[in-house]
């Protein structure tokens, strides 16, 4: 399941502290300084500590599954797994000098400040070392586990985001492939009562509902967030414009007071009460995980899944979507780097352990391999996140040392945007731009 509404918050909190961390490495043995190839099978027993942020028992019980592979081949190394951990209590660790030895996080905001300041260890050298073939890879995964030349964390599953239908409320109509075709889906769709209160949404076009955010939305129009100089290209990226015109446009259809009042009476978006489960709203994007909470919460409802609709001009990104996930690293300091390594080696690479974890939680495997295997449980529905995860277009948010502020920037604006509070987009982007690039002035590019 995505966590990155809980990720977020502990991403503000930790973003601050992590440039601070000089403490916590005095005298701990640091990965790749073996000039040979790790040989897992030779190292003398240890027990390493693996924090995560898993905590339902279903969750934890994956992870324990998965893990339990890694304990066959090196039965000589004992693995405790710490449950519930955010990303605020990995960088406070590192800097007290009690680091554990692997840590996984369910967001990818902090990996270019952990890679920039070396809270976790650079793992290039031990890929090498070992011949880890990173094309098995997605390019978009390889990117967001990267910053600045250190490869500080790999990615163990991935989140990718669709578009999910409900076919009764469809009725029989396909699900749209550009932007203009869901404008116009969405009116058609859409029920409203005698005084013009909305019933049922034929789509929400708000980023303040749910999965609407504008990192989730911008791969629809190809939108840009940072010039090759890491500077926001938000502002001098016609394809912001172009998603925000097409959004305040259909916002205004609804009405806003209409829409926000509809979205307000909406059920909880983690709940059996979400609205597309109880056929409120037509179409919603959304990550793959929902499969798992239809078949939980909802398991009567008759719906599809593609991918999202893309703008009218830019047929050449149909098929694609955004991503992210969750990444595992080696934290500064840790006791056991080598075998901390062989660890996250395993739970990133091994086929086995991906496909325990995908069948488990729903969430996309990572290589190429298990998203082959014939042990990945999939059906038509799920198959539509492992195409868009694979796509070539498919894009992540590229890492950025001040990455939640920089979401956070946008959404504001964009809220203001949504409600008729902003006359000039131009001059809007223009400020947003302004705020992003001040605070990397302030935290030295």
């Amino acid at each position: 399941m995505n966590r990155r509404f809980l990720a977020l918050t502990a991403a503000a909190v930790s973003a601050a502290a992590l440039t601070a961390c000089t403490a916590g490495d005095q005298g701990a043995p640091a990965l790749g300084s073996r000039p040979e190839p790790s040989g897992g099978a030779a190292l003398p027993p240890a027990t390493i500590e693996l924090w995560h942020g898993f905590s339902a028992p279903s969750e934890v019980k994956a992870f324990e599954d998965a893990v339990a592979g890694f304990r066959e081949k090196f039965p000589q190394i004992t693995v405790k797994l710490t449950k519930g951990v955010q990303d605020d209590q990995i960088t406070q660790a590192v800097r007290g000098g009690n680091p554990p030895d692997v840590a996984a996080s369910f967001t990818t905001d902090n990996v270019a400040q952990w890679c920039r300041s070396g809270v976790f260890q650079d793992l290039t050298p031990v890929i090498r070392q070992d011949g880890v073939d990173l094309s098995v890879l997605p390019a978009a995964a390889r990117s967001y586990t990267e910053f600045e030349g250190r490869r500080c964390t790999m990615p163990m599953l991935a989140d990718a985001y669709g578009l999910y239908y409900n076919k009764a409320l469809m009725k029989g109509e396909q699900p749209p492939k550009t932007m203009s075709e869901l404008a116009e889906l969405a009116k058609k769709l859409t029920v409203r009562d005698a005084d013009g209160n909305i019933e049922v949404a034929g789509f929400i076009p708000s980023v303040q509902y749910y999965e609407n955010s504008p990192s989730h939305l911008g791969p629809m129009v190809g939108a840009k967030w940072y010039n090759e100089d890491g500077t926001s290209a938000i502002g001098s990226d016609p394809a912001w414009k172009k998603l925000l015109t097409w959004q305040k446009e259909l916002i205004d259809w609804y009405g806003y007071d209409k829409l926000d009042r509809f979205r307000k009476s909406l059920g909880d978006e983690w709940s059996a009460e979400h609205p597309f489960h109880k056929g409120k709203v037509a179409m919603v994007i959304d990550g793959e995980w929902r499969n798992a909470m239809i078949a939980n919460d909802a398991a009567d409802l008759d719906y599809g899944t593609a991918p999202m609709p893309v703008a009218d001009d830019r047929p050449d990104l149909y098929g694609s979507g955004f991503t992210a996930g969750t990444v595992i690293g080696v934290p500064r300091g840790a006791a056991h780097p080598q075998h901390a390594w062989e660890l996250v080696k395993h739970l990133t690479t091994d086929t086995g352990s991906l496909v325990t974890l995908s069948n488990a939680l729903r969430n996309v495997p990572t290589t190429k391999a298990a998203m082959e295997s014939p042990d990945l449980k999939k059906d038509a529905n799920f198959q539509t996140f492992l195409d868009i995860f694979n796509h070539p277009r498919t894009s992540t948010l590229p890492p950025n040392v001040n990455s939640v502020f920089n979401q956070e920037a946008f959404t504001t604006f964009v809220v203001e945007w949504e409600k008729g509070s902003v006359t000039d987009l131009a001059a809007g982007l223009a400020e947003v731009d302004r705020r992003i690039d001040d605070k990397l002035k302030l935290s030295g590019g």
